[in-house]
């Protein structure tokens, strides 16, 4: 800005004080909104069944130590609760018992659409390996 004698003295103190505003108040919301960045927590037992729409907070820290891997499945049902569902077998035509699922929620970020889930694959009833995929989410706009 200029003053009325052409001295641009008021530009420093006026871009120091908006600046922090600027940002605060609409960069870094915007940053939040496009951005799928989430944070993460170990894994807790207590808090995965507390907050199950947290849950995906832990399945990094799940995967990177393979804390579940090894385990077998009373110790599974003790840490994670009872599976949420079953994966489907299509060659027994029926679920499998050795396949269980959980839903680890919607991660953070404006264009989500999809809520992710864990399953959780036995072998000899023990945990032989986790996987995860996303589950497309419907609105019913019937109601």
């Amino acid at each position: 800005m200029n003053t009325i004698d052409d001295r641009k003295w008021i530009t420093i103190p006026l871009s120091i004080i908006l600046t922090p505003f600027i940002y605060f108040y609409a960069f870094y919301p915007m940053l939040n909104i496009f951005s799928s960045y989430h944070h993460e927590k170990y894994f807790d037992a207590k808090l995965w069944h507390k907050n199950p729409s947290f849950r995906y907070e832990m399945y990094d820290n799940i995967i990177e130590t393979d804390t579940l891997i090894g385990i077998s499945k009373p110790k599974i049902k003790e840490l994670l609760g009872t599976y949420e569902w079953l994966s489907w077998d299509d060659a027994k035509n029926a679920h499998n018992q050795d396949r269980w699922n959980y839903g680890i929620g919607i991660l953070p970020g404006a264009f989500n659409s999809q809520s992710e889930a864990m399953e959780v694959v036995f072998d000899n009833d023990t945990v032989s390996q986790i996987n995860t995929y996303k589950i497309t989410l419907k609105v019913d706009a019937k109601k």
